[in-house]
C-alpha cells in the first residue's frame, strides 16, 4: 500500500525546537475484513523520522522518545 501526503503541521518540544510533521494516509483502502474502515493515518518528520500520535495534539518521536505538541493547524496538501 502506498501512502499519500494529506497535510503537514509544525510541532514543538519542551525545549522550544520546532519540527515539521507530515501527515499521510493510505492511498488504497483496506480490503477484506477491514473494508469500510477509515484509512490509516501515519506521521513522519520532514527528515523522515517516524512519529507516533498520542492523545490530542501530542506526538512522540519514535527514535528519540521526545514528546512534541502540535502548534498550528494542518495545512492540507493539494
Amino acid at each position: 500500500m502506498a501512502a499519500v501526503l494529506v497535510g503537514q503541521f509544525h510541532a514543538r518540544d519542551a525545549e522550544g525546537r520546532v519540527y515539521s510533521v507530515h501527515e499521510f494516509q493510505e492511498s488504497n483502502p483496506p480490503q477484506g475484513d477491514l473494508a469500510g474502515s477509515a484509512p490509516t493515518t501515519t506521521y513522519k518528520l520532514a527528515i523522515g523520522d517516524r512519529v507516533e500520535k498520542l492523545e490530542g495534539d501530542e506526538f512522540r518521536l519514535i527514535q528519540s522518545g521526545t514528546i512534541i505538541t502540535r502548534e498550528s493547524a494542518t495545512v492540507h496538501a493539494s
